[in-house]
């Protein structure tokens, strides 16, 4: 069962719903942020500069947390963003170097 935030335990992040959060490009290229920057790195939501609403925004952001592919903490009136990198290596083994390696669109 999910945390009070939404985030899943390590042993119910499922491949569907995380390939489902990979399908779109935005979330991807967070993904890909996160993963090029040291292990523990937590970033603000607004700093990746990705080209939609705050409202959109907030959806891809609950999106990747859901799935499992990011840790979010609330930082007094903004959210920031951690890759789950242990977590996500442990259930699903080379994926994050998957991410990691595309090319930028």
């Amino acid at each position: 069962m999910p945390d009070d935030e939404g985030h899943p335990a390590v042993g119910e992040i499922e491949l569907g719903p995380v390939l489902s959060a990979l399908a779109d490009p935005l979330r991807r290229r967070v993904v890909r942020a996160l993963t090029a920057e040291p292990d523990g790195t937590a970033r603000t939501c607004s700093s990746f500069g990705l080209p939609v609403s705050k409202a959109t925004l907030t959806h891809h952001f609950r999106t990747l947390r859901e799935a499992g592919l990011i840790r979010q903490v609330d930082c007094g009136n903004s959210r920031m963003a951690s890759l789950r990198r242990a977590d996500l290596d442990q259930r699903f083994p080379g994926l994050l170097d998957i991410i990691a390696a595309e090319p930028e669109a």
